[in-house]
């Protein structure tokens, strides 16, 4: 299947479409945002099948790997949004000095206006309709641009949007890079990019053009300790899981471990049961692996394993797009792969120890001298895991786990530095893409004259500055 791109003519009737409805004042009422995301739970579950077909023709994702990190987390947010709507959305009271009587402050809650939302191929699903939930429940319209690299998942998404709500409202934009090109040219109230940090910065130029505000969700080489105190096997077990789900194409995949040397040999072999257990000696028989988005994707990714040093795994099948779980040992440091992020099931191993400085002190000057990650794993223990969160950055991450805070919708998501700028799930979904509005309203009832010149008995007002 192969996307045909949306004409820049008919990207142009809707940005006006869309600037008109929301103009129009049809998105603001919180009856009209509940219905909305009301319509929106309902169509996931109709096209629910269809989805599922889709991402296993364009990705090999599994039944029950699509709902668990995909259409669950999409259905998760949306009832999150609908159970908190009101108390979201409310205008709030805020303290006003004695300085200002007899004024009152408020903060009220208001649309940013029409939203573009561009999205990648990896969680085609999740990531382009997630930001939706939070544009919606603001009171936005969204133009959506799915990724032409998944086109069965990204043409069932066109379908869906088209039936559930009007072009003018929420639409689906189809295309190549021309055709982001040509969303770029055009002026939006918000801007909601998820992809590379090379993207990032033609998205970034574009909108700096019209000072239009920007969510950047990004990737990066997020880091995963495991100490010499940590549970080897449910660590094994935990990041094998993290790297090869989606076949490590996850922007908070593990990207390479430090590792305490005392453990290292330990936790290779542990890691290469675990994975075993999870995919089978045959991976590319096994309908959780899923495959390499495509041959392009493949061949820089297995390009990292050449003439590396294999502690486990290594085979490749092109013709599949497969490539097995595959540990490296100690990469130069300045190599491509230890450089780039992998985004693939590749793992490259750095091995530490307490010589001259402490393994925890080695970790955080390693992490620190790179660009901040999107994520940050740490095994071991607990306290100690405080500590390395305390002296680095990073957008997010776990203690003893990986990838699992990007479940919980009640907490934020996003990167900071390179990894991204920004945040959403849940609450953050819709200050996403709200603008907070400060009114003072004032009673004249009386008028004090303290603030008008001449400024008389000024002395007096000083002290209550």
């Amino acid at each position: 299947m192969r996307i045909e791109n949306t004409p820049d003519e008919k990207i142009e009737g809707i940005v006006q479409a869309q600037r008109e409805y929301f103009r129009s004042g049809a998105t603001l009422s919180i009856r009209f945002r509940k219905n909305m995301l009301k319509k929106f739970a309902e169509a996931l579950r109709k096209w629910e099948t269809p989805i599922y077909q889709a991402l296993w023709t364009d990705l090999h994702k599994s039944y029950e790997e699509a709902c668990l990190t995909e259409l669950s987390i999409v259905s998760g947010e949306i009832r999150n949004h609908l159970r908190h709507l009101d108390r979201w959305a409310r205008k709030e009271r805020r303290r006003t000095p004695l300085k200002m009587f007899p004024s009152r402050s408020y903060v009220v809650k208001e649309p940013l206006g029409n939203a573009l939302i561009i999205s990648p191929w990896n969680y085609p699903v999740q990531l382009l309709l997630n930001p939706l939930a939070g544009a919606i429940s603001s009171g936005c319209t969204a133009i959506l641009k799915p990724s032409p690299y998944v086109p069965s998942v990204s043409k069932v998404i066109e379908e869906m949007i088209r039936d559930t709500f009007e072009e003018r409202y929420i639409a689906v934009v189809q295309g190549d890079r021309s055709v982001n090109a040509a969303l770029l040219a055009c002026r939006h109230d918000i801007i909601f990019f998820t992809g590379s940090p090379a993207l990032a910065r033609i998205v970034m130029e574009a909108a700096a053009k019209n000072l239009t505000p920007v969510v950047l969700e990004l990737g990066g080489k997020s880091p995963c300790i495991v100490d010499k105190n940590a549970d080897l096997r449910t660590a094994a077990r935990r990041i094998a899981w993290g790297k090869t789900l989606n076949s490590g194409q996850t922007c908070i995949a593990p990207d390479y471990i430090l590792i305490h040397k005392d453990v290292r040999d330990s936790f290779v072999k542990a890691f290469a049961e675990e994975a075993e257990k999870m995919h089978g000696g045959d991976f590319v028989s096994d309908r959780h692996y899923a495959r390499m988005v495509n041959e392009k994707a493949f061949d820089r990714v297995s390009g990292y394993l050449e003439g590396a040093d294999l502690l486990s795994g290594g085979r490749c099948d092109r013709e599949n797009l497969c490539i097995e779980p595959s540990l490296i040992a100690d990469p130069d440091l300045d190599s491509p792969v230890m450089t780039e992020e992998i985004f693939g099931p590749v793992f490259p191993v750095i091995t530490l120890d307490d010589t001259g400085k402490s393994f925890t002190d080695k970790v955080i000057e390693f992490v620190t001298s790179r660009e901040k990650p999107l994520a940050l794993y740490y095994f071991g223990n607990v306290s100690k895991g405080w500590e390395i969160v305390g002296r680095t950055s990073s957008g997010g991450g776990c203690i003893n786990d990986v990838i699992m805070h990007i479940a919980n919708e009640n907490i934020p998501f996003g990167g900071v530095g390179k990894s991204g700028t920004g945040r959403y799930h849940g609450k953050d979904s819709f200050g996403a893409f709200t603008h907070k509005r400060s009114i003072v309203t004032t009673g004249t009832w009386i008028d004090l004259p303290f603030r008008y010149m001449p400024y008389k008995m000024f002395s007096l007002v000083k002290k209550i500055l």
